[in-house]
């Protein structure tokens, strides 16, 4: 109850510092009663992340299922969603510019090398084995986590009208297979048609047949 409540509150909108004091209040008990279960507010936050961090690798392991069998690009392009949306969800890379003391900074910064990151240099290091990837996967690796960092804290997906994670996809797509192809060609081993049925965009949406 402690925790689920320090997320609400640790994670909720425009929410710069919560106290012990706020969350007593929330609770609705002393700051005593809290202090018996955690030493500290550093031990109560890292409880907090724990918990937001295994909500992502919940995600992230379902999306990861769900496109097994599917073509090398797909499973990437589904990947790559879940996972921006949900580092977007947590403020993740908020978390990791400066929110809160140096520890914890380093903490989700661990944590987000360790849920996303090693199962995305993983998934470009099988598709490099399987002579999907010319390019090296710890290159592709790299571009993608600056991209998705930068992503998530920029202002651009606001002007565009898009989520973060929608442009990364189409960073990722254009890193994998380029900006520019003849008309009517598709990725190989991706197959455009599963994804724009599987991944509709907001302004796909917006657009008549």
């Amino acid at each position: 109850m402690i925790v689920e409540a320090a997320g609400r509150l640790f994670f909720a909108p425009g929410s710069v510092r919560v106290s012990m004091d706020d969350l007593a209040r929330e609770l609705g008990m002393s700051k005593k009663t809290i202090y018996r279960h955690f030493p500290d507010k550093r031990s109560l936050l890292a409880a907090v992340l724990d918990r937001q961090f295994a909500a992502v690798e919940r995600t992230l392991t379902a999306a990861a299922q769900d496109a097994q069998g599917q073509p090398f690009g797909v499973r990437v392009q589904r990947f790559l969603l879940a996972a921006g949306s949900e580092l977007g969800r947590i403020g993740a890379a908020q978390l990791a510019a400066g929110r809160g003391d140096a520890m914890l900074r380093q903490y989700v910064e661990q944590r987000v090398d360790t849920v996303v990151y090693r199962r995305l240099d993983e998934l470009f290091r099988d598709g490099h084995r399987q002579g999907l990837l010319p390019a090296p996967p710890e290159l592709l690796s790299e571009i993608t986590r600056g991209a998705l960092e930068r992503l998530l804290t920029s202002q651009l997906p606001r002007e565009l009208d898009r989520t973060a994670a929608d442009l990364l996809r189409a960073t990722v797509d254009t890193v994998l297979y380029g900006a520019i192809r003849p008309p009517h060609s598709g990725h190989p081993g991706t197959g455009d048609e599963q994804l724009e049925a599987v991944i509709p965009t907001a302004r796909d949406e917006e657009v008549g047949p």
